[in-house]
């Protein structure tokens, strides 16, 4: 297998374009691996773990570089295609009613384009992103810090620094937010209403944005905070402002916090808050006991679904648990031969994994993981699943060399194969997400694999169960319906949500052989 790069002096791109693009090279004729990064320290060497890259390369963060791995007669060809598509011209920017041939090249200079903004996205490699948000918070923006691999101490001096000058700084690490009904990074298109969102996760915030919108219920804002926000040196500032922010709001009627288990005395400061908001407040903190969430005014959730559901109910004056809307009932199959006793997840989004691995620890005990509810379940060779596994492929083991799995299906698809030639595998549980920043198409990679995995087990003389659900609304560029049926139609048996999809998957692992609805 050859190898080859190209360095772009002093040449920028956004990570999610270059996450985009990384994608479409890995497609080209004859590349087998594709990466577009800033040619950061920190991205050098994790090219090199992911062995894009063996030369010792003399380039610098201003620089793109383009590393391409596949058949040695091919490279020159994709090359030159990738770094034509790189020197595309964007499109001129405009601002107030002007354009401008030229593309900002700086934080002010953005301000002379667009003088009524007041937020910032940035997206540079990580090193350089608290540097880059400070000087937004200087000029007086707000900041959704999409960077990751932010120092701990940067974020606490940005997040105090936004605090004393009324900003706030959603991440880093924040890969998703909604404000003013703009869809921001990873995110969804959501219809407007009364129930505000805080979330100290992108994809638990995508999941109950969306199933509020599917239940006729929509967004006044969604706040990311970044998945750190709640650590103890932190202190939840930004979802503290959040949270505030949403209290004082006319527009919002109920408030949803979301994130995995806070430190304990982060926690308690940001619920004495959402008690004293003078609005009903729903609280998922996924794996939390609710005993201790519940105070007046303040409802614990489960689940993502139920905390999407308890705010829909709120919103229109009823009881949180009269929330659940209906569920249709699944016809099972019972087809599974001896032996087939496993489940298989294989995740895009993070919290969707996690949440799994609670769920599923509850109904099948001992559950694997790259990223386990309990360190003792932590997979020794994540390549390898054992017994009942959920992987999460957006961690950063998986996504090193390689765009993220909400743009790239390519290791997931290959993981799917691969769980499929396992005789003792009987379900594998997949997440979909769409919205802004993700596949244009996911269904069109996923579909023919998942065909062609059930049909490997077919010929082995066995039953695979597929089951997932697609975390979307029906305004997203995808086109919902289109998704779901292409699925549907390749074997999959698609839930609402992610925790319908785990309950159901955990069903059919324990044996009944028809559910009437969910339990």
């Amino acid at each position: 297998m050859a190898r080859a790069t190209k360095i772009l002096r002093n040449f920028y791109r956004d990570s999610v374009s270059l996450m985009q693009l990384s994608s479409t090279f890995a497609k080209l004729p004859g590349v087998e691996q594709a990466s577009a990064i800033m040619a950061s320290a920190n991205n050098i060497n994790l090219l090199k773990e992911a062995g894009l890259l063996g030369e010792t390369i003399e380039a610098g963060a201003n620089d793109l570089l383009i590393a391409l791995q596949g058949d040695d007669d091919a490279l020159a060809a994709a090359m030159a295609a990738a770094e034509s598509a790189l020197n595309q011209n964007p499109p001129p920017m405009s601002g107030n009613g002007k354009s401008s041939a030229m593309a900002p090249r700086s934080i002010e200079m953005g301000l002379g384009t667009m003088v009524g903004a007041n937020l910032a996205l940035i997206s540079t490699p990580g090193e350089y992103a608290a540097a880059e948000a400070f000087k937004a918070l200087r000029l007086g923006l707000n900041v959704m810090l999409f960077s990751d691999n932010v120092e701990l101490k940067d974020e606490i001096a940005l997040k105090r620094f936004a605090q004393d000058h009324d900003l706030i700084v959603m991440g880093p690490d924040c890969g998703t937010a909604i404000i003013n009904g703009i869809p921001l990074a990873f995110a969804n298109v959501v219809r407007r209403g009364e129930i505000g969102v805080v979330a100290a996760s992108g994809t638990g915030l995508q999941q109950v944005t969306c199933l509020i919108d599917r239940w006729g219920k929509g967004i006044s804002q969604a706040i990311g905070t970044g998945g750190h926000d709640l650590h103890r040196d932190v202190g939840g500032i930004s979802m503290l402002q959040g949270l505030k922010a949403l209290a004082a709001d006319p527009s919002t009627s109920v408030i949803v916090l979301i994130s995995k288990p806070p430190s304990p005395e982060v926690a308690a400061r940001v619920l004495d808050v959402a008690g004293g908001a003078g609005k009903p407040v729903v609280v998922n903190f996924l794996g939390a006991d609710p005993e201790g969430i519940r105070r007046p005014n303040v409802f614990a959730a489960r689940t993502l679904e139920d905390a999407a559901a308890a705010a829909v109910a709120l919103a229109d004056g009823r009881r949180p648990e009269e929330g659940r809307p209906e569920r249709s009932p699944f016809a099972m199959p019972s087809r599974l031969v001896p032996g087939q006793q496993y489940l298989r997840g294989l995740y895009s989004g993070g919290t969707f994994c996690y949440e799994a691995s609670l769920l599923l620890k509850k109904k099948l005990g001992q559950v694997y993981s790259n990223t386990p509810v309990d360190p003792e379940n932590r997979l020794d060779d994540v390549w390898t699943s054992r017994g009942h596994t959920v992987i999460d492929l957006g961690d950063d083991l998986f996504t090193r060399g390689r765009p993220h799995p909400m743009i790239d299906h390519r290791l997931r698809n290959e993981r799917i194969l691969k769980e499929a030639g396992d005789p003792e595998v009987a379900v594998i549980l997949l997440d979909v997400v769409l919205g802004y920043g993700s596949h244009p198409d996911p269904a069109s990679e996923m579909a023919p694999v998942i065909e062609k995995a059930k049909a490997l087990a077919d010929e082995a003389g066995r039953h695979l169960v597929v089951i997932g659900f697609v975390c979307g609304t029906t305004m997203d560029p995808q086109n919902l319906s289109k998704q779901e049926a292409a699925l549907r139609d390749a074997g999959v048996i698609l839930a609402e949500s992610n925790a319908q999809a785990v309950r159901l998957a955990a069903t059919v692992v324990l044996g009944p052989t028809t559910v009437g609805g969910m339990p």
